[in-house]
């Protein structure tokens, strides 16, 4: 009760001043949705300047962010007038071959991907980018295998392998059916009461597990393409989305590929927990773990103790994703 006596102190503080602070919610473009002090949704537009600051993003502001915010006289919209330090943030190269980045969404608790076997089919490599991202920016990550119910046994033997891998090196993995509500449950715990990402390509079926936990979202949800076994948009921009029984959820739109963006090629193995453990055991401390004799990393591979995949999607983006942009 007395931090709330303090927290509407503060708020009349703020009012006197005709300052607000809120979360942003919602970005499409020069608009932003901002969740005020009250609860309710106020229509904020950027202050000038915060634009002319040089940085390599496409976007100023992510859904996450906490603002202060004056609202406009006479009207029904507010200016943003600050953005507070994030706690973090995720973020991918805007395109392959750009060399400013977009900011998904900040102040998160977690970011999970959710990744399909069929329909469409996530690769290997799609998740490794991912991990490596939440990991340079410390954000705890879960992989999320929806459509479950579509595997054949060869599918599903897959499945195993990959759960086996990721869990042995520290990922939380869980394996679901938003048709079938298989694990849905387990799903609904994961994400209750914490600010969690979504991420993962169009179809994978983010939205309808959104919608199976709590069905008053009432997310709209899309059909695979028949042709391409690839999902169509149906969500366009990133928005976050209040859970009935406590927690946000942001979703994001569909991503086809997830380039690194502020990545050292020196770093990029401490990305990849099971090669940061083994990095000091090897003979030449600025070893890139490509070509060296006396590599841990590789040793590891030839081991068994490292999995052939993981190391082959390490070298895609060793000579793949750093230029003299990055």
């Amino acid at each position: 009760m007395h931090l709330n006596i303090e927290k509407l102190f503060l708020q009349i503080i703020l009012l006197n001043f005709g300052m607000l602070q809120g979360m942003v919610i919602r970005s499409t473009g020069s608009w932003y949705a901002v969740v005020g002090p009250d609860g309710n949704t106020i229509h904020c537009r950027l202050r000038g300047q915060y634009r002319l600051k040089g940085l390599r993003y496409t976007n100023p502001i992510a859904v996450g962010d906490i603002v202060d915010y004056e609202p406009e006289q006479d009207r029904e919209t507010a200016v943003i007038t600050n953005i507070h330090d994030r706690t973090n943030f995720i973020i991918r190269k805007a395109t392959r071959l750009s060399s400013s980045a977009h900011i998904i969404a900040a102040n998160l608790d977690q970011a999970v991907l959710v990744a399909t076997l069929a329909q469409p089919r996530t690769s290997t490599g799609f998740i490794d980018r991912f991990l490596a991202t939440a990991e340079a920016y410390h954000i705890p990550a879960v992989l999320v295998f929806n459509k479950t119910d579509l595997l054949d046994e060869v599918q599903f033997a897959d499945l195993e392998f990959l759960t086996k891998v990721y869990t042995n090196i520290g990922y939380k993995v869980l394996k679901t059916s938003a048709k079938s509500h298989y694990n849905i449950n387990d799903f609904r715990n994961l994400i209750e009461n914490t600010i969690s990402l979504l991420s993962g390509h169009s179809g994978v079926g983010k939205s309808a597990l959104v919608n199976a936990v709590d069905p008053s979202l009432n997310l709209r949800t899309g059909e695979i393409s028949a042709y391409h076994q690839k999902g169509k948009h149906t969500t366009t921009f990133a928005e976050m989305h209040p859970l009935a029984n406590g927690g946000w959820i942001v979703d994001t739109p569909g991503i086809k590929e997830f380039g690194l963006y502020d990545f050292e090629a020196e770093t990029l193995a401490q990305r990849f927990p099971e090669m940061r453990s083994l990095m000091h055991e090897c003979r030449f401390a600025n070893c890139t773990h490509m070509h060296e004799p006396g590599c841990a990393i590789k040793n590891a591979v030839d081991n068994g103790m490292i999995a052939d995949f993981r190391y082959k999607n390490y070298q895609n983006m060793m000579l793949n994703d750093f230029t003299n942009d990055n």
